[in-house]
């Protein structure tokens, strides 16, 4: 079945359901909540979905991130990976503002699986650095970022980590509001490239059957950069030939326009939800490496997801997701077609929750994708390929307080088939069984203190790309060249978190280490193929290791009510006392003011040349001052980033930066409308700074100076 472009005027419709624009996805049902509690500093207790059992981020034996509310709104990007590219342990690919995935301490591609709603997103951004992840953070409720035992659940290429974007699409509750319906709308407008966004999200409810339409569109021009395009160290060994000019100020072919739309429909009841959501997702964009190359992509995208809780004795819940999904992306070079992608496929799984057996619950599931992925055209590096997975896994734990075990098995069965095709030979096929296991332990001291460690084997099966490239790839600016021979990579890792959820200080301190035998690397070989750099996807043994801090130090935290009578629940049947205020006790005005300080370190190793692996983010620290009152939140900070020496052979370092940022906003309330008005500044002193992760860091810097104007209702 082809899919059909989004057209503007279905955008339009979803977005003049709700007026002029949309808003923060995570403030569906009410005000959003804040990161801490207001008494006694403690941590919010929020449960993470991507894994199996919905534990706390404290009781988690791996580390984890959740973006939501006020907090993801202030770090929303044009793309998934900007939006996260400065929490502790992550970087971004950036390899244009249109085209960036999360990095997970140094690692990349097909070891961080990017799910949407639990699933995969089906697209083709894990292939190369040029392809956009087919999600629009605008529209985004949450996001959380997992690493360690569950996240083996969702594959073997997850050893970096589980990037879970939720966009409840697929209501699977109902509405939480005096009104008939809620949402909101939000519009942004950047200086640093002409930004001009709008987004829209509305749910209502007729009985059990929940409804959900969201929209978005988003219009950037090029990016306004600090000084040149090219590093000093490329034009110093690579200087441009006689009359040519150096691009300045502005990165050319950086330009980017997204529109997308969705919408859902659930049926509710007590005890489960059963919902199918269709969305669309259109994108166009510059690539920066080359001036004349843009890419404009589709996706066409079906989602169901199901719930039934306690369906009969021993079982906890039964849950379904599945999405399938059309995707095509072309690269154009000036008005002529170059390449052409295409990727159709599935992504399914279907977990059993079984209630305690003694201290132990936990799922068992079943897993099968498929993946029909071609690149057509004169300059198509990889042969047609279909890639067929299935899996099962078991995820168990043990609650033994002040213990909490978690452990897990998954084996896959993978089948990888290339078509015979004249410009890459006969067809070829390989088979790969993979097989990881993982194990963690939570200790709790005390009521606020937990220290977690995990321990995970994982082997991985080379993607058809590691195995078959072989080619110009013209949008990257460079010729790839794969190994059919590759065998899957084995990885060993451990991960040792502290953490402390209430109190002056709270966050959490990690330390990690990987191992790698046959790490595959896409290295730089300094070899030119039809006047395009050579990379070969190569094997070695590989280690990294390193560690993230996240602490949060709360000066001021006041305007708790005064509880001032204890009484009983009015039925009579809980013997649990619940607080109350005096009906005449005035709220207090609410000051909170808080220092966060962030840090991360990667080292990684090539066993082989004793070099490191190419494009690893350098050691970098953050502070922020934050303060937010009833109605006005200012924040002030900024992030150092170090200089990156240790390079791959045939690569360039990046110096050391410092980016300054503040915001300020303010909040009113008119009737049940909440609406707030905020000024974003990041890069406020115009600093050059380039990513040492970036594929393109030697010719795209980071965007200089910018101010962010936006305005956000919530209903």
């Amino acid at each position: 079945m082809k899919s059909k472009p989004l057209s503007s005027s279905a955008i339009a419709a979803v977005l003049a359901a709700f007026s002029f624009a949309p808003a923060l996805a995570s403030a569906q049902n009410a005000a959003p909540t804040p990161d801490v509690h207001e008494a006694g500093h403690t941590l919010e207790e929020m449960s993470v979905t991507a894994g199996p059992t919905q534990r706390t981020l404290f009781e988690q034996a791996a580390p984890v991130t959740v973006l939501q509310g006020d907090e993801l709104k202030q770090k929303l990007a044009t793309s998934l990976g900007d939006t996260l590219a400065n929490e502790p342990g992550v970087s971004a690919t950036r390899f244009a503002p249109g085209a960036s995935r999360p990095i997970i301490r140094g690692l990349d591609g097909d070891r961080i699986r990017v799910l949407q709603n639990g699933t995969n997103t089906i697209d083709a951004s894990a292939t190369s650095f040029d392809h956009a992840v087919s999600v629009e953070p605008m529209t985004v409720e949450k996001i959380e970022i997992v690493r360690g035992p569950a996240t083996l659940l969702y594959g073997p290429n997850t050893v970096g980590g589980v990037v879970n974007v939720i966009d409840n699409r697929v209501p699977t509750e109902l509405p939480n509001s005096a009104l008939p319906f809620t949402g909101g709308f939000d519009f942004r407008y950047g200086t640093v490239d002409d930004e001009t966004s709008r987004s829209g999200l509305v749910e209502f409810a007729i009985g059990h059957i929940v409804v959900h339409l969201d929209g978005s569109r988003r219009e950037t021009a090029d990016v306004d950069i600090p000084g040149y395009a090219r590093s000093e160290r490329l034009r110093e060994r690579d200087p441009l030939p006689a009359g040519e000019e150096e691009a300045k100020d502005v990165l050319p072919n950086s330009y980017t326009n997204t529109d997308n739309a969705a919408g859902g429909i659930s049926y509710v009841w007590d005890k489960g939800y059963f919902g199918v959501a269709y969305s669309g997702y259109d994108g166009n964009y510059g690539t920066v490496a080359e001036p004349d190359v843009h890419i404009e992509l589709e996706q066409r995208r079906w989602d169901v997801r199901g719930e039934v809780r306690e369906p009969f004795a021993g079982i906890n819940a039964i849950r379904l997701k599945a999405a399938y999904s059309d995707y095509q992306h072309t690269e154009f070079e000036g008005p002529e077609i170059g390449t052409v992608f295409k990727n159709r496929g599935w992504d399914g799984r279907l977990e059993v929750a079984h209630n305690k057996l003694g201290p132990i619950e936990g799922t068992i599931g079943y897993q099968s994708q498929y993946s029909d992925f071609s690149a057509l055209g004169e300059e198509a590096f990889l042969p047609p390929v279909e890639t067929t997975g299935n899996a099962l896994f078991v995820f168990e734990e043990a609650d033994l307080n002040p213990w909490i075990l978690q452990a897990g098995l998954r084996f896959d069965w993978q089948k990888v088939d290339a078509a015979a095709n004249d410009n890459f030979g006969p067809a070829r096929s390989r088979d790969f069984d993979t097989l990881g296991g993982s194990a963690g332990v939570v200790r709790e001291i005390g009521e606020n203190y937990a220290i977690a460690l995990s321990a995970t084997y994982t082997e991985r099966a080379p993607t058809y790309q590691e195995l078959y490239a072989d080619g110009p790839h013209v949008a990257t600016d460079a010729f790839e060249i794969g190994d059919p021979n590759l065998d899957p990579e084995k990885s060993f890792g451990i991960d040792l978190s502290f953490r402390r959820k209430a109190g002056f200080v709270t966050g959490s301190v990690s330390l990690f280490y990987n191992h790698f035998d046959g790490f595959i690397a896409q290295n730089p070989t300094g070899e030119v193929e039809d006047d395009l750099a050579v990379f070969r996807y190569q094997q070695t043994d590989a280690t990294l290791m390193g560690g993230e801090l996240a602490l949060e130090f709360h000066l001021i935290d006041q305007g708790d009510q005064e509880l001032s009578s204890v009484e009983q629940p009015a039925d009579g049947k809980s013997g649990k006392a619940i607080a109350t205020t005096d009906a005449e006790a005035e709220p207090h005005a609410h000051h909170h003011l808080h220092l966060r300080l962030t840090s991360d370190y990667v080292y990684a190793k090539d066993e082989t040349t004793d070099h490191s692996l190419p494009r690893m983010p350098p050691f970098r620290v953050g502070a922020d001052l934050v303060y937010q009152g009833d109605h006005f939140g200012a924040s002030l900070g900024g992030q150092f980033a170090a200089h990156q020496g240790r390079t791959a052979e045939n690569e360039l370092p990046t110096d050391s930066y410092f980016l300054l940022n503040a915001s300020v906003s303010y909040k009113v309330d008119i009737g049940p409308v909440n609406v707030e008005f905020y000024v974003k500044g990041s890069n406020l002193t115009d600093e050059e700074a380039r990513l040492s992760t970036s594929f393109l860091k030697d010719i795209a810097p980071l965007p200089g100076q910018s101010v962010v104007f936006g305005v956000s209702t919530v209903f």
